[in-house]
């Protein structure tokens, strides 16, 4: 004989059900606002000469439908931008303050704030999440986003030289590997909200939006993720102990493959390409946008690397640190993928790089 559940039993069970299936599907959006499974942007610098034309807000914009950059017609301070368009999903969110749904901003330079502490990460980004899926996005924008009661806004700061950035989507499952992670690079968090629904399996964000002090951090660590698509990430999360370069020290040779790397390359302030170990680093001096379009390494504050060209192994790697001596001392880290299409997307974005002397 069939045991009949209580009818309270299964009222809250129809309430548990009702409330999965309309919990709102956090995702990376499109310039469209349609869900993707990731994308990646790389903002332009202005121009300094008198006739160019570009504003700093102008992009190039990959995602998971399309097969190479396009080129957008929004600018990147205004809300039908790919940024606006993620971002919206913040915004209501904080409007509904309800218990569901977890956010946590990140940024070495915080909005409106002209110091930047170096006791923090390198780090720059922002997740939001509920217990179904969310997303992390993680970018090289100082003072960038404001905070959610504020609504969308690009900083001036933010325009003179070139940005980049990856959005991904995870199930929540994913979550407490990235969990370690952050706690790996700690972010300067300066604006979260994490219920309690979220703290058994969540252990380190809370204490990181609580700022309390934080348990026996590792060197680095290294983690695979995988988007709600199926597309695998590899991150490299490095703490402040690891005293190296985390390109040449770590990455290259974990990857097994010769990098190219683009970081800002202020001058005096810049490693040399590094060919001393197996797997040898590169620095990208030039990036071409077009058939007569430049700009240098100088302009530009974006950071990530991909695999030599004709190397076996075929990886982008978007990220935190720069390849400078200060930052060998900071925490931060990069998420790295073997998609066919960013790897294209990156490479043909080389002008030229800096052999080894």
């Amino acid at each position: 004989m069939t045991a009949r559940l209580p009818r309270t039993t299964l009222a809250l069970l129809f309430l548990g059900l009702f409330g999965v299936l309309e919990a709102p599907t956090l995702s990376c959006r499109n310039e469209e606002g349609d869900a993707v499974d990731w994308f990646t942007f790389y903002k332009l610098p202005k121009r300094q000469d008198k006739e160019g034309r570009e504003t700093g807000l102008e992009y190039l914009y990959l995602d998971s439908t399309i097969r190479s950059w396009r080129r957008s017609e929004q600018l990147m301070n205004t809300s039908r931008s790919v940024l606006g368009r993620t971002l919206q999903q913040l915004y209501e969110a904080y409007a509904s303050k309800g218990n569901d749904t977890a956010y946590l901003i990140y940024n070495d330079g915080v909005p409106k704030s002209v110091n930047y502490s170096r006791k923090y990460g390198h780090t720059k980004g922002l997740l939001l999440w509920n217990r179904i899926q969310g997303f992390w996005l993680i970018h090289s924008i100082p003072g960038f986003p404001s905070v959610p009661e504020e609504g969308y806004d690009y900083p001036s700061t933010g325009r003179r030289n070139g940005q980049s950035g990856i959005c991904i989507t995870f199930k929540y499952n994913q979550y407490e590997a990235i969990d370690f992670q952050l706690l790996v690079c700690n972010p300067n968090i300066y604006s979260c909200y994490i219920p309690a629904t979220f703290h058994q399996e969540l252990v380190h964000m809370p204490q990181l939006c609580a700022r309390f002090n934080l348990p026996k951090i590792p060197g680095r660590h290294l983690t695979t993720l995988q988007s709600a698509q199926g597309q695998n990430f590899l991150h490299f999360a490095k703490s402040d102990s690891f005293l190296d370069d985390i390109f040449a020290a770590w990455m290259a040779q974990q990857l097994k493959t010769h990098l190219l790397t683009e970081t800002w390359q202020r001058k005096k302030q810049e490693l040399p390409s590094n060919c001393s170990l197996p797997y040898h680093v590169y620095n990208i001096k030039a990036i071409k946008i077009a058939q007569q379009s430049y700009f240098s390494s100088y302009q530009d504050h974006a950071k990530w690397c991909i695999s030599q060209k004709g190397t076996k192994n075929r990886w982008t790697c978007i990220g935190d640190l720069n390849r400078s001596p200060h930052q060998a001392s900071r925490s931060g880290g990069f998420i790295c993928t073997q998609n066919w299409h960013i790897y294209q997307a990156f490479q043909r974005l080389v002008l030229y790089y800096e052999d080894c002397n």
